[in-house]
């Protein structure tokens, strides 16, 4: 799954591109902004991402996108 993650006062956005469900980022999403803690999230190579919730200024959850080899016809 392709997430972005926008940083208040940060010109640029953060990609992760993770092995959870859209359901299972919700839920990390949620739980770390309701408990004011840090949204912690581990992408498809092992990379950990640390971002403290009250920070969080979006989240967008998107598609994983499959590279497509050759022509299509």
């Amino acid at each position: 799954m392709d997430v972005k993650i926008g940083i208040r006062n940060a010109p640029r956005e953060l990609s992760v591109d993770s092995d959870l469900s859209a359901d299972e980022l919700r839920s990390q999403v949620a739980e770390a902004v309701a408990a004011s803690g840090v949204l912690t999230l581990t992408d498809t190579k092992g990379r950990t991402v640390l971002v403290p919730a009250g920070h969080l200024a979006y989240v967008e959850i998107g598609a994983t996108t499959q590279g497509t080899v050759g022509f299509r016809s």
